[in-house]
């Protein structure tokens, strides 16, 4: 049984839109992951919360609490990608990084894949449940703790380059490249920390754009579409 963990940037869930959600894109990705999961394929999802608010941008408070209020915005995310699961047949749970009442189980490692095993899709939100950690980390550090035999990582950008392929026009994009790589260069697409526990923990991933047709399907089935990051 081969085990996915899915990076969904809050960004790509609110489209043009830039902030909350486009029911269009949402209920697409939901479509792609409907038409893989019975083909022996166990899904679990992490989104971002950048189609509210990122915890950076909250300069004027303590980072501590802009943190929190960063990870709030990934339940946010969480239910609406939950319920509109639902209305394509598709049964999920959510596990947070904190304790949610109603909203959210708390997170376990064997609850997580006991779901999974059951069935059904796996939502993770509250990013490590910690401050100072970006959802990187968070998806870095679960898709270790789950066992996942990659990360997925739907992007606005469909790859790594060499510099920023939006300020520089002779940027080139990479097929594959080495995690060692990327920190070495300092190529920002992960921040560094969840880069180097994806190095030492043997963990490969995928970037590719979710803007692109069927990407999510295609990089669920295992085509060689985006970048690979390998360890």
């Amino acid at each position: 049984m081969r085990r996915v963990m899915l990076k969904l940037s809050g960004e790509a869930l609110a489209g043009d839109e830039k902030f909350g959600f486009d029911f269009k894109i949402v209920d697409g990705i939901c479509k792609q992951i409907k038409k893989v999961k019975s083909k022996n394929t166990q899904i679990a999802i992490v989104t971002g919360g950048g189609n509210f608010i990122r915890g950076k941008s909250l300069a004027n408070i303590d980072k501590y609490k802009a943190d929190e209020i960063g990870m709030l915005s990934t339940f946010m995310n969480s239910l609406y990608l939950q319920g509109i699961l639902k209305l394509n047949g598709i049964q999920s749970t959510i596990f947070g990084a904190f304790p949610m009442s109603d909203i959210a189980d708390i997170f376990s490692k064997d609850k997580a894949i006991e779901a999974m095993n059951n069935g059904r899709i796996v939502i993770l939100a509250g990013g490590t449940g910690h401050p100072y950690f970006t959802t990187d980390t968070g998806v870095a550090l679960r898709s270790i703790e789950l066992e996942c035999t990659e990360l997925l990582l739907a992007k606005s950008i469909d790859g790594v380059y060499d510099k920023d392929p939006v300020k520089y026009k002779d940027a080139k994009k990479f097929k594959k490249v080495s995690l060692q790589e990327m920190i070495d260069n300092k190529l920002e697409v992960i921040d560094l920390s969840a880069s180097v526990l994806c190095l030492y923990n043997k963990l490969n991933l995928r970037l590719f754009s979710l803007n692109e047709k069927d990407s999510i399907l295609k990089a669920i089935k295992g085509d060689n579409i985006g970048t690979l990051i390998y360890s």
